[in-house]
């Protein structure tokens, strides 16, 4: 096999229980469900050979049957979605379906575009990548200090350094208002994609501190030293974390 040929699943973890949005997965946006948007936009992806949501929940599991859709019925126990996305290769494995990558896309971006699929699973072209993950450029000068916006700084060859919800890399000597002008700053894009290898060693990892202290779960591959190579994005996504978000939605094609 070349660095060109590896056969890629997209799996999208669906939770019904979020203490924030509960039932977020089959909230109607202009008719069709969440989780069926996030499942036609990752269907149209040509770089996949396969897409599968992962639910612990019934009312999810029997939703996706009803549209046609690929559903696996998972642990309720998982600790994170990377878990559930280990489970879903393991259990395929199982039957005889093997993949080289899978990619764990967010089910709460109904607007997730194929091309950004594509450009993860490119990512493992490099056979030294083990973990993929995407990047945008930060065009507001007010995000760079927002927590909820998670940066990444990244070496001259893409891989991460860190993540943090801090501003980084800090820019001395200069006022926050003009960091932006004096150094590019990154926002992290949570789709991920994992060689099924790799996937299911970082599965088996415990927490580590700077995970917990940052509440990032990407810095526990980094602690244990996985590289986690990035790829810049221009494209912004829109994601869902409650009910109120469902303003974001104004203006965009449904």
């Amino acid at each position: 096999m070349d660095s060109s040929e590896h056969k890629a699943i997209g799996i999208i973890p669906a939770r019904y229980d979020s203490s924030r949005f509960p039932g977020k997965p089959l909230v109607i946006i202009n008719g069709v469900s969440m989780i069926e948007r996030v499942y036609r936009q990752a269907s149209l992806c040509v770089k996949l050979s396969s897409v599968v949501v992962a639910t612990d929940d019934s009312r999810i599991f029997d939703h996706v049957k009803s549209f046609g859709g690929r559903v696996l019925l998972t642990s309720a126990t998982h600790r994170s979605g990377t878990d559930r996305i280990a489970e879903v290769v393991r259990k395929l494995e199982e039957k005889g379906e093997w993949y080289d990558v899978a990619v764990n896309i967010q089910g709460d971006e109904p607007f997730i575009q194929p091309s950004q699929i594509e450009k993860v699973v490119d990512i493992f072209q490099n056979l030294n990548a083990e973990i993929g993950t995407l990047v945008k450029l930060i065009e507001k000068s007010e995000d760079i200090f927002d927590q909820n916006i998670v940066k990444v700084v990244i070496d001259a060859h893409g891989k991460a350094l860190y993540f943090s919800r801090s501003p980084i890399p800090f820019v001395r000597n200069t006022i926050s208002d003009n960091w932006l002008n004096e150094n590019n700053f990154y926002k992290h894009i949570g789709i991920y994609g994992y060689r099924t290898d790799t996937l299911k060693e970082i599965a088996a990892l415990e927490p580590a501190p700077i995970e917990t202290a940052e509440s990032l779960e990407q810095l526990r591959w980094l602690y244990n030293g996985y590289v986690v190579f990035t790829r810049i994005t221009d494209i912004e996504t829109i994601g869902i974390d409650t009910p109120d978000d469902l303003s974001k939605l104004i203006n965009i094609p449904c």
